[in-house]
């Protein structure tokens, strides 16, 4: 019986005390980014060059790589990406890559439960290829880095750099036709922050600044002149519909309902404002 009982204790030990807990080689990291209306994810390991040739040599060109160590790279979308006329569809996906000396083309697997690349390649699981220009950068990139930048409101690019080389991939999101259907949709029964949001819209995209302005004079009207953050939009479409004088008097009930506020921030912009007005009155 202490035999045993030894033995279950020396196999606790080992589970307990025989684990070495030690930093991976290509540590993981996940990126989420918030483009238009659509959250995007991407869980991926990264590599050091760690004084290695990568691309042409660890790297072979024209060769299948997973792009990333370890599990594989995967990007997680909840809108669909537009790559020029290609559509990926909302959802998760492994990413692929095949670099080239002048093009990389880039693969979303539907089957991203694989560690690294498939062992038998199915070309019905592609939903879809593209192909991005290679792009050599100065500053050199130790360790693999997959990025969302160029951030607009209906789109963003895809970045993928290592070593000296950068890949760039544009891709665009239906983001004005989901808002104005919102837009539409709200604009039966708007409040005043509803009024409010779809004038600041309508103004950051410059779409139709009339009608900007009367829902921004709606939005005021229900509001109240309290609310500077919408008397500054107010005076802004005023101005961007040549109403420089009435942009004016608004912008400076503005400036007094900040103060009383102390928000500075729309202090100093609507006195900048109000002095550049005044030049085209």
């Amino acid at each position: 019986m202490k035999k045993i009982t030894l033995i279950a204790s020396l196999i606790l030990c080992a589970q307990v005390f025989g684990q070495v807990l030690t930093p991976k080689a290509s540590p993981v990291t996940k990126i989420q980014q918030k483009v238009g209306l659509a959250d995007i994810q991407i869980d991926y390991s990264r590599p050091g060059a760690k004084g290695r040739v990568i691309f042409g040599d660890l790297i072979p060109f024209d060769a299948m790589w997973r792009l990333g160590a370890n599990e594989n790279t995967k990007l997680t979308c909840s809108e669909a990406l537009i790559f020029g006329k290609d559509t990926l569809k909302a959802g998760t996906y492994a990413i692929f890559a095949k670099p080239g000396q002048q093009n990389w083309e880039i693969y979303f697997y539907n089957d991203y439960s694989n560690w690294g690349l498939p062992e038998t390649w199915d070309a019905q699981k592609v939903a879809l290829q593209i192909s991005a220009p290679v792009q050599k950068i100065q500053d050199f990139q130790e360790n693999l880095e997959i990025n969302i930048d160029g951030l607009s409101n209906s789109g963003a690019n895809l970045e993928i750099a290592w070593e000296n080389t950068k890949v760039s991939v544009p891709f665009s999101l239906n983001t004005k036709s989901k808002v104005l259907a919102s837009i539409d949709k709200t604009m039966a029964g708007p409040s005043a922050n509803d009024y409010h949001a779809a004038a600041t819209y309508y103004f950051n995209e410059n779409l139709d600044l009339k009608k900007a302005l009367e829902w921004s004079n709606k939005a005021v009207e229900l509001r109240g002149s309290s609310a500077y953050w919408m008397t500054r939009l107010n005076a802004q479409l005023k101005a961007a519909n040549g109403d420089y004088k009435g942009a004016i008097e608004t912008a400076k009930m503005s400036l007094e309902a900040a103060k009383a506020d102390g928000d500075n921030a729309y202090v100093t912009a609507n006195q900048k404002s109000i002095e550049e007005w005044s030049k085209k009155r």
